[in-house]
């Protein structure tokens, strides 16, 4: 996709007040729908953008959740920002019984899980104060040192903006505050972030975070 139409795209969804994940998922869609034919997106017709859906479920058997963001994001593209109401795109439905549940660990299994990561004080602090005050991923990443409030009279998190744009305050266990105490002295973070990342002025990736998990759950106990 040209930088111009992909800048213009994005100033459209900044706009229109999708969240920075949403953005990035449906500037990725289009690209990837724009590598596909090798041509920019705006020249591709119904049929051609429809062919695309079919080869992501058909051949590249992806998830039903993937295909229905990359649905979502051409929508959006062609209907809303390109104003192409000769555009109908679909999908077939979720097959009954397909929804998978999220995995649950068992409190044992946390503590195992956190046990693999005790040697790490930003990766120990990171898992603990995600489960202790049951944050999403995209929650504890964007934690701000002022957001944990510590006095004993509230011992709380503020989390800003998390599922439907909503702030919502949660606990703060003394484990849990005892950890982040222990992350402080031993990484001293700076900026705006509880957990920065690598870039300056940026939070910790979710990815990373995720990869934080799956490598914690991937060793031995």
């Amino acid at each position: 996709m040209a930088s111009e139409l992909r800048n213009r795209f994005h100033e459209f969804l900044i706009l229109h007040r999708k969240a920075p994940k949403t953005r990035k998922a449906y500037l990725w869609a289009v690209a990837a729908l724009a590598a596909y034919y090798g041509r920019s997106p705006d020249r591709l017709d119904a049929e051609e953008v429809q062919r695309y859906l079919r080869y992501l479920i058909e051949e590249k058997k992806l998830a039903w959740s993937t295909c229905n963001v990359a649905l979502s994001a051409l929508v959006c593209f062609y209907r809303d920002f390109l104003k192409r109401d000769d555009l109908w795109l679909s999908i077939p439905r979720r097959r009954r019984g397909e929804r998978r549940l999220p995995q649950v660990l068992s409190v044992e299994e946390v503590r195992i899980l956190l046990d693999t990561v005790a040697g790490n004080p930003k990766q120990y602090a990171l898992l603990l104060t995600t489960y202790c005050a049951g944050l999403r991923v995209s929650e504890v990443v964007h934690l701000k040192p002022g957001d944990i409030e510590s006095s004993p009279s509230r011992m709380m998190i503020r989390v800003e903006q998390g599922k439907g744009k909503k702030d919502r305050y949660t606990i703060l266990t003394s484990d849990c505050l005892a950890a982040l105490r222990d992350y402080y002295k031993a990484c001293r973070p700076t900026g705006t972030w509880l957990f920065p990342g690598q870039q300056p002025g940026l939070p910790l990736s979710i990815s990373t975070a995720q990869k934080t998990y799956g490598a914690a759950k991937k060793k031995p106990a």
